[in-house]
């Protein structure tokens, strides 16, 4: 698993008209390429009288999986564009349609590929740019004596935490970044002189600053 990653935080559209000609950006995260195509299904048949639904998408930790696609736009004047806004935002796992209503005015190869790639800066824009950031789940199992330390080192550390569960003891759910994960754990048992039982448990992403 990738320790962070940049990707689509929704699905979300944006319109823009350029020559009379409407341009409607669509993103979404997706998982899969499977999921990828989909998409790129969906908007076709929402938009089937369309005069174009070009579309790209980029999936992978490696980026193994880049699609794009002219739908009948001079060859290299649509999905290529759209694929490059993809990847100069460095973006994973999402996927971009931009529909095009003709507006009866041409815009030429270099109009085409400006249009396009507004298009899908402005799904982008819609669907909002994220940083998911690996975390590891550290349980925290201490006697309550050590409760009112722990809380205050870990707000002073901002350590993120998730569940509390207050029992005959207090079991405390830290979620510090996945490669800080062992020295963490090495942290709190020197902080409770050993007395802290930790378990390091599953992997998960969260969104950066949130």
């Amino acid at each position: 698993m990738l320790n962070q990653f940049k990707t689509l935080r929704q699905q979300a559209s944006k319109e823009i008209v350029i020559k009379k000609s409407r341009f409607i950006g669509y993103g979404k995260p997706v998982e899969s390429e499977a999921e990828a195509i989909a998409f790129i299904e969906e908007i076709k048949k929402l938009h089937w009288n369309a005069t174009h639904n070009c579309s790209a998408y980029v999936v992978g930790e490696r980026d193994e999986c880049q699609k794009q696609s002219d739908d009948g736009e001079p060859s290299g004047t649509a999905g290529k564009p759209i694929l490059e806004v993809i990847k100069h935002q460095q973006l994973k796992n999402v996927v971009i349609v931009v529909t095009r209503y003709f507006g009866g005015i041409m815009l030429g190869a270099g109009g085409l590929i400006r249009a396009y790639t507004d298009g899908a800066v402005a799904a982008i824009e819609a669907a909002e740019a994220i940083t998911n950031v690996l975390h590891r789940q550290v349980i925290v199992d201490v006697d309550y004596t050590w409760y009112g330390k722990l809380e205050n080192e870990f707000h002073a550390r901002g350590v993120r935490i998730g569940q509390t569960d207050f029992t005959d003891r207090v079991v405390i759910e830290c979620l510090p970044e996945a490669p800080e994960a062992e020295r963490f754990a090495a942290w709190v048992t020197d902080l409770t002189q050993g007395q802290a039982v930790i378990t390091i448990g599953e992997a998960r992403y969260y969104i950066e600053g949130e």
